[in-house]
C-alpha cells in the first residue's frame, strides 16, 4: 500500500519566501536580473512541487513568467505558491511575485506571475503518481480552470509541432 494520500488540500503545501535584493544581482540599470527572480520562482515551486508530491519532483516546464514591473536593487521580494492542477505525475505550480522597499513602509507591488510544471520521479527519475490537488476556495477552484486552460494550450501546441515536422519529412 502506498504512503502517499489519494488527494491533498492546496493549503497544505502552500508556500511564501521572502528574499532581500543585493547589488550583486542587479545589471547596469540597477534592476534585478530576470534570472534571479526566475531561479527563486523554481526554488520556491520545486519546493511547493516535493511538498505536494511527497517526494522528488523535476521542472518539466515554465509556462509563462510575465514580468510586470521591475525589481530593483534593495526591494524586498515575496514569492507566494502553490500548486494549481494535478495530472497523473505532473502538476502546475503558481507562483505570485511581489515586492517592497526595504527601507520603507508602502504597498507590496505586483512584480511577476510565473506557472510551471513539475513531474514528481522516483528514486530512479521514473514518473510517479502524486496527490490530486483539491482546491478549496473560489480563487483556487479558479486557478484550477486556468490551469486546465494552460495545459491544454500546452498539448495542443506540441501537437501542432509534431504535425509541422511529420509535414516537413513528407
Amino acid at each position: 500500500m502506498s504512503s502517499t494520500p489519494a488527494s491533498r488540500p492546496t493549503s497544505v503545501t502552500q508556500l511564501s519566501l521572502s528574499h532581500i535584493t543585493a547589488q550583486h544581482e542587479t545589471n547596469l540599470l540597477g534592476t534585478v536580473h530576470g534570472g534571479v527572480i526566475m531561479t527563486l520562482v523554481d526554488s520556491v515551486a520545486g519546493v511547493v512541487a516535493a511538498r505536494h508530491s511527497g517526494g522528488a519532483a523535476v521542472t518539466a516546464s515554465m509556462d509563462e513568467m510575465v514580468f510586470l514591473v521591475p525589481v530593483r536593487v534593495g526591494d524586498v521580494v515575496h514569492f507566494s505558491s502553490q500548486v494549481n492542477w494535478t495530472g497523473r505525475s505532473s502538476m502546475e505550480v503558481g507562483v505570485r511575485i511581489t515586492a517592497d522597499r526595504w527601507d520603507a513602509v508602502g504597498p507590496e507591488v505586483h512584480v511577476a506571475s510565473a506557472y510551471l510544471v513539475f513531474v514528481a520521479v522516483d528514486a530512479e527519475g521514473k514518473p510517479r503518481e502524486v496527490p490530486q490537488v483539491v482546491p478549496e476556495t473560489d480563487e483556487e477552484l479558479r486557478r484550477m480552470r486556468e490551469a486546465e486552460i494552460r495545459r491544454s494550450h500546452r498539448l495542443a501546441r506540441r501537437a501542432a509541432i509534431i504535425a509541422s515536422r511529420e509535414e516537413d519529412r513528407a
